[in-house]
């Protein structure tokens, strides 16, 4: 409770923070001007002799419970620096100490906190004739606590020119302390890297290797949030298993980072970290580990064929069928198999019938290959639906399929190799609505591989649901060792519901990145779809409810009616957050805005950010109304977005024209006018039309 409770409170934070300048950003936290993160240039050495290298660092000091990020981030952004060194100088890359861990409301991140020095090193000409030289830095950073507040510093440090040898500063004993943070490139370690599925095992060897030890990721290439296993062996090898990151498509050739061991490497006395930069060996992509062999896909569709036995829609007429086959037949041994033959046919060519519907429909739009279906959001949304409302029937919430249970059990009287065949046709009825779980699957499929292939997955799948059938009519004694009827089956359906839940929970986030990286979808599109599994819901539950069987049938009509009335709704609303706005942002470029309205065009600039919720909200209440929606598009508004997600120069140096330090911040350009409207931070309807219209008559 107290860490749901520090989250959003933490979001609050940040929406208030959001709508205050920099200054009173920093007074809301009881800072006044200070930054809770500051910075200074310090040197090693007391002054610079000529052609002798030099230390220099960038000494950063975090408040209690701040901190800012290391060179790999996956929500914040690093720490940067830039020099300004004089003509004749050189300087090194930035060394960086090894970086801690930070875990807060499940996000995992690589941080600095308390005093940390970034130390380079530089390389001053032979010929020095100045009594002074000076070096100039400007440093930018992300600085949080519970809320991120970008900051920065910029200033500079005079040094002496001297030909006497150098002595230390009061800071020499940060660089010898840094030194020891940093990662050793120069070790007796031996270090392998390997790719093994969706892991890569890491191992380490060498004298006194120690019990554990976490890698840090400088590629993003991992999951930080998923702990990797250290295992040490006998033989002196402590080897990790790292999981990769879901977004990980490509896999680099090494492996870079820092290997750091809690109680720090024995054999460097007690140094925190190793550096790692190693080949990555049998490097195979996501795409190879994740799509199965022809055989493995095979395999499950036969396996998925045969568990269709196993649903209760169809498992009660599993031996019964097989009694009519030797009832049929009499005592001949090869008219029992002739029928099970029949039944096999008239299931396998039900599918084939299924899959030309399907091929049919295909064919009626683009050609698609294999998953490029999952490109489109509307399919990816449909997929969900339908097996969220699959899901929704295995739990019990609506039952479909009993009418065609009872038509079978009348079917199984019928004589004769046409009853036989009919009965087949009606077992694959039967099988589609109770054990859709497998089936959705194989639509997906159709819908993506070529014709033959669809064919092939489909003839596999009624293969395997036929298998019992065939192998109880030619050995009809196997009938007493089938499991009865009884409670087992409704439990083992229930708990394959949870395979679904998974499926669902896997599209929703391929949706969400649909939704949320494309500016032509509205910003609360992802947000529409979530409410449409909620309505698809209600709709079932209705239908379970009222328009079951054993109602009266008034009240199975009115059931059945409202049920669809929210199915449609629920279709609608998905629908919506699939469908592309009429409006795009463009992105925003430093005097694009002016240019634009110089030619005759009214323009609107949003300077925002994703860990603004001010911003969101912002854009929730704005541009969901179709009457701004109308008015841009009557007005020819051209929308511009100004990321400020990440770190940007250019941003900060717009807001900084208008004395803005924060987001968010919205002008409006019109033709002609020498300033932009700009609007106030919590932004309505009323107030964007206003400022449009003024705009509009400048």
């Amino acid at each position: 409770m107290k860490q749901f409770t520090r989250h959003w409170c933490g979001l609050l934070l940040l929406s208030f923070s959001c709508t205050l300048p920099l200054h009173g950003q920093l007074s809301a936290f009881g800072m006044d001007e200070e930054q809770p993160v500051t910075a200074d240039l310090v040197a090693e050495s007391s002054h610079i002799q000529p052609g002798v290298p030099v230390r220099i660092g960038l000494l950063i000091k975090h408040q209690p419970k701040w901190h800012t990020y290391w060179i790999n981030s996956a929500t914040g952004y690093a720490t940067t620096v830039e020099w300004d060194v004089p003509e004749g100088f050189s300087i090194s890359e930035l060394q960086w100490p090894t970086p801690s861990l930070y875990v807060f409301s499940g996000f995992t991140e690589y941080v600095y906190e308390g005093t940390t020095l970034v130390t380079a090193t530089l390389y001053p000409p032979a010929d020095l004739p100045e009594e002074w030289v000076e070096v100039g830095y400007t440093a930018d950073w992300l600085m949080c606590e519970d809320v991120c507040i970008p900051g920065g510093s910029k200033g500079s440090l005079r040094l002496p020119v001297d030909q006497a040898l150098p002595q230390p500063t009061e800071h020499a004993d940060l660089f010898k302390t840094a030194e020891k943070e940093q990662p050793v490139t120069d070790h007796p370690y031996s270090l392998t890297a390997r790719v093994e599925g969706r892991t890569v095992l890491l191992e380490v060897s060498g004298p006194q290797i120690p019990a554990s030890a976490y890698f840090f990721d400088q590629d993003l290439l991992i999951n930080p949030a998923a702990e990797a296993t250290a295992v040490s062996q006998s033989s002196g090898t402590l080897t990790l298993t790292i999981p990769l990151a879901e977004s990980t498509a490509e896999i680099p050739e090494k492996l870079s980072g820092v290997l750091k061991a809690d109680d720090g490497w024995p054999a460097l006395e007690g140094r925190p970290g190793l550096a790692v930069n190693v080949p990555l060996t049998a490097a195979s992509t996501t795409s190879n580990t994740a799509i199965p062999s022809w055989p493995v896909t095979l395999l499950l569709a036969f396996v998925g064929g045969m568990i269709l036995n196993l649903m209760p829609c169809v498992f009660p007429v599993l031996g019964i069928k097989i009694m009519g086959f030797v009832n049929q037949a009499g005592e001949s041994r090869s008219k029992i198999v002739m029928h099970g033959l029949v039944f096999t046919a008239g299931v396998i060519l039900s599918f084939w019938a299924l899959t030309t519907f399907l091929l049919v429909l295909r064919s009626s739009g683009n050609q698609l290959g294999w998953g490029f279906q999952l490109q489109s959001p509307a399919f990816v949304l449909a997929l969900a639906l339908i097996l969220f409302g699959f899901g929704l029937n295995m739990s019990g919430l609506f039952e479909v399929g009993q009418s065609a249970v009872g038509v079978g059990s009348k079917l199984t009287g019928k004589s004769g190799l046409a009853g036989t065949f009919f009965s087949g046709v009606l077992a694959t009825v039967v099988a589609t609505p109770c054990a859709a779980p497998f089936l959705a699957p194989a639509l997906g499929a159709a819908l993506a591989l070529p014709p033959l292939s669809s064919f092939l997955i489909f003839t596999v799948i009624a293969v395997g649901l036929s298998t019992p059938y065939l192998v109880l009519s030619a050995f009809p004694s196997l009938i007493r060792w089938l499991p009865k009827p009884g409670a087992w089956m409704e439990t083992f359906k229930q708990v394959m519901a949870f395979l679904l839940y998974g499926t669902v929970a896997y599209l929703l986030w391929v949706l969400a990145g649909q939704l949320t990286e494309a500016s032509s979808f509205g910003p609360f599109s992802f947000l529409k779809v979530l409410f449409s599994l909620v309505i698809l819901a209600v709709a079932l539950w209705i239908y379970g409810r009222w328009a079951a069987f054993h109602r009266r049938p008034p009240v199975r009509r009115i059931g059945t009616i409202v049920a669809a009335l929210f199915l449609i709704a629920a279709i609608g609303t998905g629908i919506s957050g699939t469908s592309k706005g009429p409006s795009a942002w463009e992105d925003w470029e430093p005097g694009k805005a002016e240019q634009l309205a110089a030619s005759g065009r009214l323009v609107y600039v949003d300077f925002t950010a994703r860990w603004c919720v001010t911003c969101q909200t912002n854009k929730a209440a704005v541009f969901s109304s179709d009457k701004v929606q109308n008015a841009i598009a009557a007005l020819d508004v051209v929308l511009l977005k100004a990321d400020w997600t990440n770190k940007d120069a250019q941003i900060s140096t717009e807001l900084a024209r208008y004395n803005r330090s924060a987001v968010p911040f919205n002008l409006v350009f019109g033709p002609g006018s020498p300033e932009p409207v700009n609007l106030p931070e919590i932004l309505t309807p009323g107030i964007v039309l206003e400022a449009l219209e003024t705009a509009s008559k400048q």
